[in-house]
């Protein structure tokens, strides 16, 4: 998961601009985007052609209320590839870079995730539900998105997956904390419009064009708050666009509990996406191979989540 905006080829400032209330708040529309060589700061709440961004989207109780429910989740670290799912030619076997936890249905990164339309069957285990104050978001969040992107909203949209990362810092073999807090360049392929909460430090969130790390392939960026919302949809942010976490600050503001040894997590970040019913499998429908797999977070998991020690 999220202002200030650059876009080659405009003007700075905006143009037609216009003003008007949806869920009694205030968005800014524009109908064009402007350069800058650096973020700006951030407006309270923001929308423009296919995005939208609220930096106060959680207040102080709420936003703590969210946190205790997290809190209760036990993390974990999952490898990239796994026995069915090998490296491709030129890659190795490594591991995700911060530790995860997932809600709705998993998508193993060893299963190599839903990524339509080629990656769908058996990528998605049926999971634990969303515990009742994140639901309580996520109808608003959905009631939002149906208002501000209508026409980017597929038929039997929902959000009903949520990508937990934990980004931070982890202790290295000399004793050194070692900062992860990053993630590269990659498109969600899962269709329809994509919500992302951010808690924590804040994170400099960019778009980019192309892989390349060329500081002009930088389109939008922008720091995502403590506490805010993003929400992005239509073909330019989905399927155009590359986005990426470029760094995360470390101000020592606060350390989250994710009962993680040599682990210290700074920033947590919920990402809500729309998986379709007919994907999401329990697990006596996974192939066998797939089952060896994922086996051994399952057993991890079910250490502490009684829907995982059900499960297995």
């Amino acid at each position: 998961m999220r202002w200030g905006v650059c876009e080659e080829k405009a003007p700075v400032g905006y143009r037609g601009l216009s003003f008007q209330k949806a869920y009694g708040i205030l968005f800014i529309m524009s109908q064009s985007n402007y350069k800058k060589k650096s973020p700006a700061k951030n407006t309270k709440k923001k929308i423009i052609d296919g995005m939208y961004y609220n930096a106060g989207f959680l207040n102080g109780p709420s936003k703590e209320q969210l946190i205790n429910e997290i809190e209760k989740f036990h993390p974990i670290w999952e490898e990239r590839f796994s026995k069915s799912n090998p490296p491709p030619e030129g890659d190795t076997w490594r591991g995700l870079l911060r530790p995860v936890y997932w809600l709705g249905n998993w998508q193993f990164a060893c299963l190599d995730y839903f990524h339509p339309p080629h990656g769908l069957e058996h990528r998605c285990l049926r999971a634990e539900q969303f515990p009742p104050f994140m639901q309580k978001l996520v109808d608003q969040i959905e009631a939002m998105t149906h208002k501000m992107a209508r026409n980017d909203v597929p038929k039997g949209w929902k959000l009903n997956t949520c990508l937990i990362n934990y980004y931070g810092s982890k202790r290295d073999e000399a004793g050194q904390m070692q900062d992860l807090a990053r993630v590269g360049d990659h498109k969600d392929s899962e269709p329809g419009p994509v919500a992302s909460i951010s808690m924590g430090e804040r994170a400099m969130f960019q778009f980019v064009k192309g892989k390349a790390q060329d500081p002009k392939n930088v389109v939008h960026e922008m720091w995502l708050n403590d506490g805010s919302l993003l929400i992005f949809w239509s073909k330019r942010f989905k399927e155009e666009l590359f986005h990426r976490v470029q760094r995360v600050e470390a101000k020592g503001n606060r350390i989250f509990n994710d009962h993680l040894d040599d682990y210290e997590t700074r920033r947590i970040n919920l990402t809500f996406r729309y998986v379709p019913d007919q994907y999401i499998y329990p697990l006596s429908e996974m192939p066998r191979e797939k089952v060896e797999d994922i086996n051994p977070y399952l057993e991890k998991l079910a250490k502490y989540s009684e829907y995982f020690k059900n499960l297995v």
